[in-house]
């Protein structure tokens, strides 16, 4: 990030101040995989011949989120003035494993997605709780500011349920219609991801730190 601020000769601490549109953010940010469950809906009966190749709607679509997704997180990127890791390893493995599901005319690789990404998650936040630092802490910090003993928590419990929900990932699509995997993938996955910040208010209640800002103004 740094040589694209030095690149278009913007600041990086201004540029990341940068307000943005809640609906705008919302859209760009949900937009894709809403657009993916609709036009499953539309087409998931339906087969389509390209280059004398059958394709099932499911693969249709996914062929269609690719670049969606992709042009989706780039204007993200416009209008906010940053990316995070998160959305960045997101695109990458839905154009990878997307790539291998068209390539081979096999939809199983797209829904192990999920999987693979919540485990690159989990490995990760692993790999700082064993140097003693938490990767969520700079990601989230500048918004709930908060003392390192509660975000180590938070994070402890973060890998956790990131590796709870790549084993469960897993369970729907295996075991699973692909109708109930992409219900899962539209509404499970996010409104799990929801209810687990919502459940950690007691630790960022309890280290929260507070804003320089707030606290001038209470005085």
């Amino acid at each position: 990030m740094s040589d694209m601020s030095e690149s278009t000769g913007q600041d990086t601490s201004k540029t990341s101040e940068r307000t943005v549109n809640p609906w705008l953010r919302a859209i760009l940010e949900y937009g894709p995989i809403i657009a993916f469950f609709v036009g499953y809906m539309l087409v998931r009966d339906m087969s389509f011949t390209v280059g004398g190749r059958e394709y099932e709607g499911f693969l249709a679509v996914t062929a269609g989120f690719i670049p969606l997704q992709a042009f989706s997180t780039f204007l993200l990127w416009r209008v906010t003035g940053k990316i995070s890791a998160i959305q960045i390893a997101t695109v990458v493995l839905v154009a990878v494993m997307g790539g291998i599901s068209l390539w081979l005319n096999d939809e199983r690789f797209i829904k192990m997605k999920p999987t693979i990404l919540y485990v690159f998650f989990f490995l990760v936040l692993g790999f700082g709780l064993l140097r003693g630092q938490s990767y969520i802490k700079v990601v989230m910090d500048h918004s709930v500011p908060m003392e390192h003993e509660g975000w180590m928590i938070v994070t402890r419990r973060l890998a956790l349920f990131f590796l709870g929900l790549a084993v469960l990932n897993e369970g729907v699509w295996r075991t699973m219609s692909t109708d109930a995997w992409v219900n899962f993938k539209t509404f499970g996955l996010p409104l799990a991801i929801f209810i687990f910040f919502m459940a950690q208010s007691g630790v960022f209640k309890k280290y929260g730190i507070e804003d320089d800002d707030e606290a001038e103004k209470a005085e």
